[in-house]
Order: C-alpha cells, then structure tokens, then sequence
C-alpha cells in the first residue's frame, strides 16, 4: 500500500493566501505574503531561534483587524483568544500544562500597552520575553514565607491587533501590517463562523501535516536575506523566509519581496482619532478647491480654526514635526506614507502637501463631504 499523496507547499500556501484574500482586505500584496507565511510558521516553531509578532494596527477602529484575527485563528495550531486571560493562565498554557503549547491572539492589544493598560506588566512582560526561545518568565510561587522562583516557558507565537501603536521592545520584533479602513470599492466574503471555521481548520490541518515533512529540512538553515534588510528585522523575517524556501515556487522569492516592502513601510508614529480630525479639516477646511499647499500656510489655517484642537496640543499649537508624524500613519493610493513634496512658488520651493496624496485617505476615513459629521467652523468660510 501507498500513503497519501506528499502536500505541494506552495500550493498550500497559495490556498492559504487565497482564504485570508476572501475576507480581509489588506494595505499591500506584501501583507497577504507575510500573514500566510506567518500561519505556517506557527506549525514549525520548534524549528526557529525565534518567532515573529504580528501585528494588525490601525490609527483608526473599524479598519478589520478582529477580521483578519479572526481568520488567522482558524489556521495556527491550538489558537487561544487571550483577550480575557491572565497571565498566570498564559504561563500555564505555553508550558504545556493543558495540552500543548498554544498560538496566542490578543485584540485590543492597546489595553496591555496603551494609556488603558492599568496593571497589566506581567502581561507585557510574557510577550516581550516569548519572542525568543529559551527565555523563560520568572515568577514566585508559593504561600506566604515558602514562595520559590520559578521559571516558566514563554516562547509562542503570538499575532496581536489594535489601535496606534505598540512599544519598541514588541514593534521591532513583529510583523507590522498597517490595516486601513476598507474603500467603498473594496468587497470581502462574509466570514460566517458556523462555515468558514471549518473550512480553515481544514487548511490548518493540511498546515500541519506539510510541516511534519519539512521541518527536518528547515531546522538549522539560515536563509538568504534580502541586502536591504538587516540586523533585527532580518531575526524577525528569518523563520519567514525559511518558510517559503521549504515551500518552493515562487514563494521565495515573494517573500523576500514582501519581507523588503514591509520593512521598509514599517513606521513608529503614534496617534489616535485626532488623525481623523485633522484628515476632516484638511479636506472641509484648509485644501478646499486647491490642489496644493505650503506646509507653512496649512498650519497657519489649522491653527486659526475656531473650536479646533489645532492650536493647544499640550499647550504647543500644531507644527510641522507633528503635521508630518500624523499624515505619516496614512497612505497614499500607491500605499505611500504621505509626506510632504517640492511645491514651486513665486520665486522659490517650499515644502508642502499635495491634494492627490490625501485622497485615498479622505475616502477611507472620512463620510463623503455632505455628510461630514464636522460642520463648518465659524469665520474660516473665507480662508481659502
């Protein structure tokens, strides 16, 4: 008797990359290449030094981070929603106390690391250590004057969501998939759980057995980084492109593609839904009937904004760093942080903004113009 035919790996990542394309929408082709690549290598974490975070965030709710969790769930081996949990449950948990070690996924991660984290250090501290194997989490155990150190496995992969950003120590080390909103234009399939569950534990299971006939190859192989990526994102897309080597086709080099892309878009700026804010009054405001503005002259509108917030951000009004780090979070419609550009004027250049840049984020973010929930601010119907 024969046994079952072997599991083409690139076709197997191909149909894995097609589920995450049926329900999520994401920022870059790259990402599709990352999050699939990223599922398998949960199935061979014993084969890695380390293991990637990933992160779905957004500046703004609404932008299907929970959705892509959601799909991502179906596809690691032995997921735990630890939205809820505490850290003594998670200690137990990566041990193997209760069943193997688990693929961990916190949404709303800002409340472990944003301003509503409260006491939530251990937490922190079991995702900072995890990353690397070998690096237990010490903690006392034990009553009274018998407490005694212990050391508890942390090392698991985990994929996390949420609003902003995260802190150094875990962005360094994760996957950053900047999620937007979806267009109007943008459709996905309904993720209904009662079907589409079933049909990713399928693919996870199929995961799971391509990597039992790999893993022996990929234990202890480095492979190729791109020359642009170095130093620590190179240790975080490591296990990544070992991956899609195993996997053959065109995978490899895909993903050294997407590993280039993503480092490269990967950025550190932190704000919250004051960036909506300022995308409305650039739009309703400031750039109404212009197709470019000096930086100089956007500020000076912002700031003069009657019942705007622009003038009294910690006591300082708006300046050019900031301007610059908020627009930094959206995207143009080629997936480009939006900067400033040359703006020729009377005699001189200046640093500004265009119109064009901001319109994909203007319909991604913003209702259209006649049901803005903004209305006009008094005395700036005339700056333009």
């Amino acid at each position: 008797m024969t046994g079952p035919d072997p599991i083409d790996g690139a076709v197997l990542l191909n149909e894995v990359e097609a589920f995450h394309r049926r329900f999520n929408v994401f920022p870059h082709e790259a990402a599709y290449v990352a999050v699939a690549l990223w599922d398998a290598h949960a199935h061979l974490l014993d084969c890695f030094d380390s293991t990637p975070r990933l992160a779905f965030l957004s500046p703004e709710p609404g932008s299907g981070k929970s959705r892509a969790l959601d799909v991502v769930e179906t596809l690691v081996p032995r997921s735990m929603a630890a939205a809820d949990a505490s850290a003594s449950a998670l200690f137990r948990s990566v041990s193997g106390l209760d069943g193997g070690r688990p693929t961990i996924l916190f949404d709303e991660i800002d409340t472990v690391f944003g301003p509503k984290a409260g006491e939530n250090e251990q937490l922190r501290g079991f995702i900072n250590a995890g990353h690397a194997r070998g690096r237990p989490v010490y903690r006392c155990v034990g009553d009274g004057s018998n407490q005694q150190v212990q050391g508890f496995p942390s090392y698991c992969a985990v994929a996390v969501a949420g609003l902003g950003n995260l802190p150094d120590t875990i962005m360094t080390r994760s996957v950053i998939i900047r999620m937007r909103r979806r267009a109007r234009n943008e459709k996905v399939e309904a993720f209904r759980t009662r079907i589409h569950v079933g049909e990713g534990n399928q693919l996870r299971d199929r995961l799971a057995q391509w990597a039992e006939t790999v893993q022996d190859s990929i234990a202890g192989t480095f492979p190729e980084m791109p020359d642009e990526v170095t130093d620590r994102p190179a240790d975080v897309w490591e296990p990544l492109l070992a991956v899609a080597d195993a996997a053959g086709g065109d995978w490899p080099k895909r993903a050294r593609a997407a590993c280039t892309a993503l480092v490269t878009a990967s950025k550190t700026n932190d704000k919250g839904s004051l960036g909506i804010r300022l995308l409305a009054d650039l739009r309703d405001h400031v750039m109404v009937g212009i197709d470019r503005l000096p930086t100089v002259a956007i500020l000076d509108r912002l700031n003069a904004l009657d019942d705007a917030p622009w003038a009294d951000l910690n006591g300082k009004p708006l300046d050019n760093r900031r301007l610059s780090r908020m627009l930094a979070e959206y995207m143009t419609a080629d997936t480009e942080p939006i900067a400033s550009r040359n703006i020729k004027t009377a005699g001189s250049v200046l640093k500004g903004y265009y119109a064009t840049d901001l319109h994909d984020a203007w319909g991604r973010y913003l209702p259209p113009p006649s049901e803005s929930p903004l209305p006009p601010l008094p005395g700036t119907e005339n700056l333009v």
